[in-house]
């Protein structure tokens, strides 16, 4: 069964459409990353710099998780079309290829906030026509 995947992504969630011979999906995952939090420039103490540190890492194993999550939704997947506002889309790609999956991905966008319904019509509109 023939089975086209696009979703929008950013790091909050994931708004997976799955388009097969017999029907549609919507799929949406949350992500449990923190926002990310940046310190002005200048001079840091240890302490700010290892609170930093810590937390950056806390953010990439939480985003780690999050990719696997959606990877775990479009691996067999024949085609693939990644849009969204920011990072995560060119991140989830890099994920992508690290799994051997970049010859799937047909599209990738930028794209602002859509509802579910605006993200259906774009997938449709790139895999049906």
């Amino acid at each position: 069964m023939k089975k086209e995947i696009g979703l929008w992504i950013d790091h909050r969630e994931a708004v997976i459409v799955v388009l097969t011979d017999k029907d549609e999906q919507i799929i949406r995952i949350k992500s449990d990353a923190e926002k990310q939090i940046r310190f002005p420039g200048g001079s840091r103490k240890d302490g700010l710099q290892k609170t930093e540190a810590v937390r950056d890492k806390r953010l990439e194993k939480q985003l780690g998780k999050y990719f696997d999550e959606i990877i775990a939704h479009i691996r067999d997947a024949g085609s693939i079309q990644i849009f969204g506002p920011g990072e995560a889309k060119g991140e989830l790609v890099k994920r992508l290829e690290d799994e051997g999956l970049k010859e799937r991905i047909v599209e990738i966008e930028t794209m602002d906030k859509m509802t579910d319904n605006q993200i259906a019509a774009k997938v449709r509109e790139h895999f049906l026509t």
